[in-house]
């Protein structure tokens, strides 16, 4: 009888973790953020949520590009990503990049960080906030902007859906298992073990 119970748990929790972790619960208008390292896909996707929040700047997050960054032009994902999302059709005065330092851990925490400090010396008053990001990548990255910005703010999260696999049977993929099961302790490590670091100014 254990066996079996134990065995429906797993059915269970298989099935259910994925919509947990690629959480979609945005918040009324506010600041519309965009990690930059998300693939061309998700910023298209990007673009049309932001027309349709009729949002005045979307802002691009993201720190150092760690790889090749001696052969492009942009030396963080969130140059990168801002320049993407012009040559997929926003207006440069429209984009914002946002570029964090490096940092050994904690990257989206320190993306986070910059942003807010950002928003603030720029004088932009809005404290409801909106952050796409990717799949399951999403609760985690709503946690810790969430912790960033403090509880003045109000922080939602759009979830952009992986193409690498089917959400719905992610176990039958391996970039849907290192995704989820990554995600899964990464999120359950920033949960209860996440201490804020020191993010250089």
């Amino acid at each position: 009888m254990c066996l079996v119970i134990g065995a429906a748990l797993v059915v269970v929790a298989t099935k259910e973790i994925h919509p947990f972790l690629a959480v979609n619960e945005p918040v009324p208008g506010g600041v519309l953020v965009v990690e930059g390292w998300l693939p061309d896909y998700a910023l298209e996707e990007t673009i049309g949520e932001f027309r349709r929040d009729h949002s005045r700047t979307l802002f691009v997050t993201g720190g150092p590009v760690e790889y090749g960054a001696p052969l492009v032009d942009f030396k963080s994902s969130a140059e990168l990503g801002a320049a993407a999302l012009v040559r997929l059709g926003l207006a440069t005065n429209t984009v914002q990049a946002v570029p964090a330092p490096w940092v050994r851990r904690d990257r989206t925490y320190a993306s986070a960080v910059t942003l807010k400090n950002w928003l603030r010396k720029h004088g932009v008053a809005e404290t409801n906030l909106n952050v796409i990001s990717l799949g399951p990548h999403a609760r985690r990255t709503r946690l810790l902007f969430s912790r960033a910005f403090g509880d003045e703010y109000k922080v939602g999260v759009i979830a952009i859906r992986d193409r690498d696999y089917d959400p719905s049977r992610w176990w039958e993929s391996s970039s849907g298992v290192r995704s989820v099961i990554g995600e899964t302790i990464a999120y359950g490590y920033a949960r209860l073990f996440f201490h804020p670091p020191s993010v250089p100014e």
